[in-house]
């Protein structure tokens, strides 16, 4: 477990926290492999009913683009991001989510296999994807239509453009958008509220709420993960990759 991942578990409740502050929580390999460490002793241990995820003042920045810049010449590079994204998919127990500040790219997409979303109105929300030369992961190109509608979720995963946990709440993305300073208070008390009910029909009803799309899904989040390694060693992707490290070292 790296420093930058901690976990916490009390009552019931497994809190699996970003600890990255001074980059925003941006998602390093290890931390990758952390989260998937972590939801995977959430699963074996018979004492945790609810995972909650957290990342403190913002949820996430997405990837770390100095990781994600070398996949070029790394084809293995990205696949502790999508070995998390197929732990999240076929974790068994709830997962809360209290996302505020920044939640970008793959810090929105994580939120589809999430079973409650409790995210600040003033929350920002991007997947810039086509911005960075790559393509949509995690499942989001099924699964965010279903959660926001066909057509903003053609416009918000081509155009990239940002949203709002305001939007989020009201588009269904998201449960509920309370203030800022409210957040993780509601996701615990949405959390401990789970965790006390039986586990056993929390469990089933999960995988009958999953069963119908999961063969598909499976199919989808398999050839977007093809797609997106081929387009992250693109010279597009590079391009974009070190115009926004130039940018940001400026």
């Amino acid at each position: 477990m790296t420093e930058f991942v901690t976990r916490h578990v009390e009552n019931g409740v497994m809190q699996l926290r970003l600890n990255r502050p001074e980059k925003k929580n941006a998602l390093t390999l290890a931390m990758y492999e952390a989260l998937a460490e972590g939801l995977q002793a959430a699963a074996e241990d018979p004492e945790v009913r609810v995972v909650l995820l957290a990342g403190g003042t913002d949820f996430t920045a997405g990837n770390d683009l100095k990781d994600f810049a070398a996949a070029g010449n790394q084809e293995n590079r990205p696949s502790s991001a999508f070995d998390f994204l197929r732990v999240i998919r076929v974790f068994p127990k709830p997962v809360v989510a209290a996302v505020r500040g920044v939640s970008v790219g793959i810090g929105t997409t994580m939120l589809l296999h999430c079973d409650v979303v409790i995210a600040s109105a003033t929350a920002r929300f991007q997947i810039p994807f086509t911005r960075l030369g790559v393509t949509p992961e995690g499942g989001s190109s099924i699964l965010l239509a279903q959660r926001v509608g066909d057509a903003r979720a053609r416009w918000l995963l081509m155009a990239g453009e940002a949203f709002s946990g305001e939007q989020a709440a009201r588009w269904g993305l998201a449960l509920e958008a309370p203030a800022d300073a409210e957040v993780e208070a509601v996701a615990m008390e949405r959390a401990r509220t789970l965790a006390a009910l039986p586990p056993n029909a929390l469990a089933q009803s999960k995988r009958l709420l999953l069963a119908p799309q999961r063969d598909q899904l499976e199919q989808v989040m398999d050839e977007e993960r093809v797609v997106f390694s081929a387009a992250l060693r693109s010279p597009e992707a590079q391009a974009a990759f070190q115009a926004f490290l130039s940018k940001a070292k400026g």
